[in-house]
């Protein structure tokens, strides 16, 4: 039964890859009769079947997140190079994903190679349908994620850089600073022997119980700032992009999953209980108690 519904559900990713990439696709840049944002969203699936082949032969997932982060790299470059009449409005959005990119897949390779495993997928290896839609699943995520970036970034739509584009480049600025610090506090804290068992609540995580989550989803919305002047019919669809990685973060795997790891953990603790009380689960507060 599990094999079953795996399998439609392999076929409903599918679908609604396709109906994204449908939707992004209208008055977009084209490579002969094949749109350039419809060819992204195939290449991020295309990307991610191959990379399944030796990940599944080998019962491995140490290469999974690298893999995200390298589909994001080809796509955006795919998009950029094929994209007719790109403009200043396009090659930044594109920094901006490539170097969030980079940052995010150094981080996350550095973290696994350094646990040795992620227990997420320990379950679902064995099984070559669902080992094969985790996968899947991340093609659909880029797609998501990256949707607002590439639809400005292939629209035939251009515009000069305006104001738009330099509010959304300082909520990057900011939402992407704000990732990096947190992640960097806790790399420090965790690396500290004196810390284990330890939950951090220093830095940026006295002011959130989950600020690396708050700047991720801040920097997406800064993308999305850019790409609103030259928006229009169906590409509205680009609005799925920080609306997705809010949901994503905030009520599926991430902070839903650390809060229950944590309460398992600590749950009791007066220390920790307070700590709960006191800080806000994802949007920073701006004045210490």
């Amino acid at each position: 039964m599990k094999d079953r519904n795996s399998f439609l559900t392999f076929f409903i990713l599918i679908l609604v890859g396709a109906l994204v990439a449908l939707a992004g696709s209208q008055g977009g840049a084209t490579l002969g009769s094949v749109p350039v944002f419809a060819l992204a969203v195939a290449l991020a699936f295309l990307i991610q079947w191959l990379a399944f082949i030796p990940a599944y032969i080998f019962q491995t997932e140490k290469f999974y997140d690298l893999t995200g982060s390298f589909t994001y790299l080809t796509v955006t470059l795919i998009a950029v190079i094929f994209s007719a009449g790109a403009d200043a409005r396009a090659f930044l959005l594109a920094a901006l994903v490539i170097i969030w990119a980079l940052r995010l897949g150094t981080f996350l390779f550095r973290r696994i190679r350094k646990a040795g495993k992620d227990d997420r997928f320990d379950d679902i290896k064995p099984s070559f349908i669902r080992f094969l839609n985790a996968w899947t699943i991340q093609a659909l995520w880029v797609t998501f994620t990256a949707s607002a970036a590439l639809i400005g970034i292939t629209t035939a739509t251009r515009k000069d850089l305006d104001l738009f584009a330099l509010i959304g480049f300082l909520v990057w600025s900011l939402g992407f600073s704000i990732e990096v610090i947190a992640d960097a506090q806790k790399s420090r804290f965790n690396a500290d022997t004196a810390n284990k068992g330890k939950f951090i609540r220093t830095g940026l995580w006295s002011r959130s119980r989950h600020p690396n989550y708050f700047g991720e989803i801040l920097l997406w919305i800064g993308v999305l700032i850019i790409t609103l002047p030259v928006l229009h019919g169906w590409q509205w669809v680009a609005l799925i992009s920080p609306l997705f990685v809010a949901f994503l973060l905030t009520r599926v795997s991430g902070v839903p999953l650390l809060e229950k790891k944590a309460d398992a953990k600590w749950g009791g603790q007066a220390e920790y209980e307070e700590y709960k009380r006191n800080t806000p689960v994802l949007v920073p507060r701006l004045r210490k108690q």
